[in-house]
């Protein structure tokens, strides 16, 4: 069964769902909403309390102040305040591409509340040895945005990610709703910049006492956050897990994702 609640927090009330029983896991994206990681939290329900949130400023979690640009710091602030509210002094976590560096920040800022942080696919892009151009490139999709509007700096963005032309993401939706053009504007106006301008603090996450593991796609190699993830497997000292499929292959094979995952937390 899934229950779904809001939470008020400092500027937005925040639209989150539990389901299943067992350890608290967090699955974080941004700007993905709480409905794109469904299927993979349905799979880890049976052993599991997986709790998924909409991000501040997306879907159903609605800011006070619609100008407020979305950080990683402040994402993780409200994971933390997610765990405060189900009475948990620590949880495993599970993020996604921005959700990778929400998970982060959030065991750079409060470690003893992360057990593990599996961070699949963040694009830290100020890791890599090219992050001036990559920055630059970040900038112009977000001017391109402003000028042109959601589908041409979509575009822009696919191509810089490393899609190929016309390439649907596989899990994305092949026409976007309102709802999705509305959550797109907002991660280019408000959350593209400060996401990808993070900079993680390699010593606190190696200090302990969590667990950090970098995740990858099997089909990934093709795409920039594969870079980033290696880049910061190597700053860790550690190797990437192969997770299935490519950057969103937890929507679209989420039993076989559910298994990388199980054995990425339980492995010592």
């Amino acid at each position: 069964m899934t229950t779904t609640h809001i939470l008020e927090v400092p500027g937005v009330r925040l639209r989150y769902e539990v389901r299943g029983t067992g350890p608290l896991l967090l699955l974080l994206g941004a700007p993905m909403a709480a409905a794109y990681f469904a299927p993979l939290a349905d799979a880890l329900a049976g052993d599991h309390t997986v709790v998924t949130h909409d991000p501040r400023g997306i879907a159903g979690s609605v800011l006070d102040d619609p100008a407020e640009d979305s950080t990683p710091e402040l994402r993780a602030d409200d994971a933390a305040a997610l765990m405060d509210v189900l009475g948990a002094e620590s949880a495993d976590v599970f993020g996604s591409s921005g959700g990778a560096v929400t998970g982060l920040a959030l065991a750079a800022r409060l470690p003893k509340r992360v057990r593990t942080l599996v961070a699949h696919e963040p694009p830290c892009l100020e890791l890599l040895p090219d992050a001036a151009e990559r920055r630059a490139a970040t900038e112009d999709i977000i001017e391109t945005f402003h000028r042109e509007g959601v589908g041409p700096a979509f575009a822009k963005f696919m191509a810089t990610a490393g899609f190929d032309g016309d390439e649907v993401p596989d899990g994305a939706p092949e026409e976007p709703s309102e709802q999705d053009l509305a959550d797109s504007a907002r991660f280019f106006a408000h959350e593209l910049r400060g996401t990808t301008r993070y900079v993680p603090d390699a010593g606190a996450l190696r200090a302990g006492p969590l667990r950090v593991v970098v995740g990858v796609g099997a089909d990934s190699g093709r795409l920039l956050t594969y870079r980033t993830s290696v880049a910061l497997a190597g700053l860790l000292g550690t190797a990437p897990v192969v997770f299935p499929g490519d950057h969103g292959g937890f929507t679209y094979q989420p039993g076989e994702f559910a298994q990388t995952l199980r054995k990425a937390l339980a492995a010592s």
